[in-house]
């Protein structure tokens, strides 16, 4: 059991899922600070409330003839904060790993030896031995004509 657990832990994919959850804690007070103290001031003026919290608020009678607040500034800001993440994370995260992930696929593809890779006895005999087929085919193509 104690085997299993350490199995998962070492993945390479728990750990790169524990460094997204502190960066995304990180990243949301950026972002709720942005959302606080620049969109909804911005915002605040536009419809003459402190905040979001306080804009576009419904007031409802209820049964008990108390009121009940419906407030649609707030999830107006709940949505400009998910958007600004949602922004953020692709320019900053998702666009660039895929760019990084296309130019790799195509060097792949075009056979250019990836730099990181060093090269070793296997590539280097696998190279001997493609460039000595080809000089075969070579004179080979040669004496039939």
């Amino acid at each position: 059991m104690l085997k299993g657990f350490k199995e998962f832990i070492l993945r390479g994919n728990v750990i790169e899922l524990a460094v997204a959850v502190v960066i995304g804690a990180a990243f949301t007070a950026v972002v709720n600070s942005i959302v606080d103290n620049l969109i909804n001031p911005l915002i605040g003026v536009i419809f003459q409330a402190d905040s979001l919290d306080t804009a576009l608020v419904i007031e409802i009678p209820t049964l008990s003839g108390g009121v009940a607040e419906v407030r649609f500034g707030a999830v107006l800001g709940a949505i400009i904060a998910f958007v600004i993440v949602a922004t953020v994370v692709y320019f900053v995260f998702v666009l660039p790993m895929n760019t990084l992930k296309d130019r790799a696929e195509e060097k792949r593809r075009s056979g250019e030896p990836d730099p990181a890779e060093p090269e070793t006895e296997l590539t280097l005999l696998s190279e001997i031995r493609d460039l000595l087929a080809a000089e075969r085919e070579r004179e080979g193509a040669g004496r039939r004509d």
